[in-house]
């Protein structure tokens, strides 16, 4: 399977209804799940997620440094904090930018209120730019991680307040 393959079935994926895709064939694995996925009820999740192997996918629970909790959720009352917001999560590891340029304004900022389905950041993965739209409305609460730094997957990026 060379580039161009993957890239047709990542866009054929992306309009289906699938969850998740896996492909095997020798050493070659991969592994994609679609906005239509979700390991947990009510998480929030982005576009397709093309992922690294299972045994190497890092999960929240191995990278808690990674994934700090805002400083407003610290403390007695962050479960019911944490189902006020919504959160827009990583769907790939990668390099994270908040704006299409650097002389271009932010998709995002703090108050915005957004739609599902705008842009909210890039992320760049192997030389390609990918737009990461909503998967929920609100208004940004908290943008969790600085312009041009490496996020890795499902790492929380936004934190939202549903409408």
């Amino acid at each position: 399977m060379d580039l161009q393959d993957i890239l047709a079935l990542l866009k054929f994926l992306n309009k289906s209804e699938l969850k998740e895709f896996r492909y095997k064939k020798g050493d070659f694995e991969i592994l994609v799940r679609t906005k239509h996925y979700s390991k947990e009820k009510g998480k929030a999740q982005t576009t397709i997620v093309p992922a690294m192997p299972p045994t190497t996918m890092p999960t929240p629970a191995e990278s808690p440094a990674e994934t700090p909790p805002p400083k407003e959720q610290k403390g007695e009352g962050d479960k019911a904090d944490k189902k006020e917001y919504l959160e827009i999560r990583s769907p790939m590891v990668g390099t994270f930018y908040r704006a299409p340029a650097p002389d271009k304004p932010p998709y995002v900022k703090v108050g915005d209120k957004i739609q599902k389905g705008d842009v909210v950041c890039i992320i760049e993965a192997m030389k390609l730019f990918n737009e990461i739209e909503s998967e929920v409305s609100g208004t940004i609460v908290k943008v969790l991680v600085e312009d041009a730094t490496p996020v890795e997957y499902d790492q929380v990026l936004f934190l939202v307040e549903p409408d």
